[in-house]
């Protein structure tokens, strides 16, 4: 065998920043480096060249973006910048001038074009398989299913469409393909991602697709009709509450699909939401949400919000404060307003000084962990359904119930839980909650039990 075949494959690093949406970006570069024959390094030292998926989305997510570029470039390897932060490449170049390649987000050929040029590989080099669902960041019992790119609304405090542009759908046939072959590699749930899951199809003209022998609407309520089909749990973020919407949360019932929903409705005071100029800004919101949980009663709703945008008064305020009581939010989260480079509301008047941001923040969430408090404790006493994430040495789990997203959502940690696996569909009877988790003990064997292959390519996304 010739040196040149002995030679070792090169090693590329990955950082990975930002949300879901980016993490598949990444899952997908890797799986390119893997299928054309590079290893992946878990250190700066061992590598050849470091990919840096970065986030722009706030200017405090740009800066850690910067801070992570500056980190793999005091390594002294050759640095390629990808991801939203790349559409600023003259910021970059500005502190880093000698970045090898920057560009902007899910631009996977120019990636794969800087590596072979930065650390070229042998042209002997083994081509090796994938799983069928390509490389994965995420645990193997779950993964993050990507089903659109891009953003077809211009919301005054968001610069997603100048960083991912506007909204281009997969077809749904390649979506259902793709969740197929992941549930086929022990994926026990899906999690559907993209910048407005509500628009899906919506750029296709709804076009139709195959999938099985029969055609599918490139539409969301078609969409988890299909994915309901796989047997695995399949959750639902960034809901937009369109008025099809409504056709999803009779799947819901019956069992196809979580009764979960992701919907990011930021505010609530028809002012603000008209200076964000928010889509889907419908007066009988609370109706509606009423009306699904009619129809589903074990709903979860999580959302997100933002209280001080310019120009909001204390009334404004006080009327999201009453919405989220009527509402009856179970999950929530919510930022104090932040400046984007780039965004129209940092031009807007009335920004409101940051001490009474801080404070309405502290008002709103107390409202919202009391009001999620509340909710928790229905499920006291009752056999609910979990995955594992992971076992701890004492015996203990901790799990995620079907009103649980993984890392934002809270858990389930389930005492006497020994023969359990990550990856396990196990019933548990809750015995307490502490107010964002629950406690529980393990009733019953569990329904699948998962191969214990953990796949790990990256030590820092």
């Amino acid at each position: 065998m010739s040196a040149e075949a002995r030679a070792p494959a090169p090693k590329i690093g990955m950082v990975s920043l930002g949300c879901p949406k980016a993490l598949v970006d990444s899952e997908r570069i890797l799986t390119r480096l893997r299928t054309e024959g590079y290893e992946t390094s878990a250190s700066y030292d061992g590598s050849d060249a470091v990919v840096v998926n970065t986030c722009a989305f706030l200017d405090s997510a740009r800066e850690e973006s910067l801070e992570a570029i500056g980190e793999a470039h005091a390594s002294g390897r050759p640095v390629i910048v990808t991801g939203c932060l790349g559409a600023e490449a003259e910021l970059i170049r500005a502190r880093f001038p000698d970045i090898r390649h920057i560009s902007g987000a899910h631009r996977y050929d120019e990636v794969m074009a800087a590596v072979h040029e930065t650390a070229p590989r042998s042209p002997f080099a083994e081509l090796v398989p994938t799983p069928p669902g390509g490389l994965k960041l995420t645990p193997r019992h779950y993964a993050y299913l990507k089903i659109s790119e891009g953003c077809n609304h211009r919301c005054s405090f968001c610069i997603i469409p100048s960083l991912r542009g506007d909204l281009a759908s997969r077809p749904v046939g390649e979506v259902l393909r793709e969740a197929e072959a992941l549930v086929a590699d022990g994926v026990k749930e899906l999690l559907v991602v993209s910048q407005d899951t509500s628009a899906y199809g919506l750029d296709l003209r709804y076009a139709a697709d195959d999938w099985r022998g029969r055609a599918w609407r490139t539409d969301l309520p078609d969409l988890a009709r299909g994915l309901g089909e796989l047997g695995v749990w399949v959750r639902l973020h960034y809901v937009y509450p369109y008025p099809h919407v409504d056709r999803v949360i009779p799947l819901m019932a019956e069992g196809k699909v979580l009764p979960y929903l992701d919907i990011p409705f930021q505010h609530a005071a028809p002012g603000v939401l008209k200076a964000m100029k928010r889509p889907a800004n419908e007066a009988r919101t609370l109706e509606r949400i009423a009306a699904w949980r009619a129809i589903a009663p074990e709903l979860v709703i999580r959302s997100t919000f933002v209280v001080g945008f310019p120009g909001e008064t204390e009334a404004d305020f006080a009327f999201l404060l009453q919405w989220l009581e009527e509402a009856q939010l179970d999950r929530v989260g919510c930022f104090a307003y932040e400046n984007v480079a780039g965004a129209p509301a940092r031009d807007l008047p009335g920004h409101v000084p940051e001490e009474v941001k801080q404070e309405r923040r502290a008002r709103f969430m107390a409202a919202a962990e009391r009001i999620a408090r509340t909710r928790l404790r229905r499920q006291l006493g009752r056999e609910i359904e979990v995955l594992v994430d992971q076992v701890r040495g004492d015996g203990t789990a901790i799990a995620r119930s079907k009103g649980d997203a993984p890392e934002i959502d809270g858990r389930v940690l389930v005492r006497g839980a020994g023969a359990l696996r990550p990856g396990d569909l196990a019933r548990v009877r809750v015995e307490r909650t502490d107010g964002h988790d629950l406690h529980a003990v393990h009733a019953r064997p569990p329904a699948r039990p998962a191969p214990r292959r953990v796949h790990r390519v990256i030590s820092r996304v």
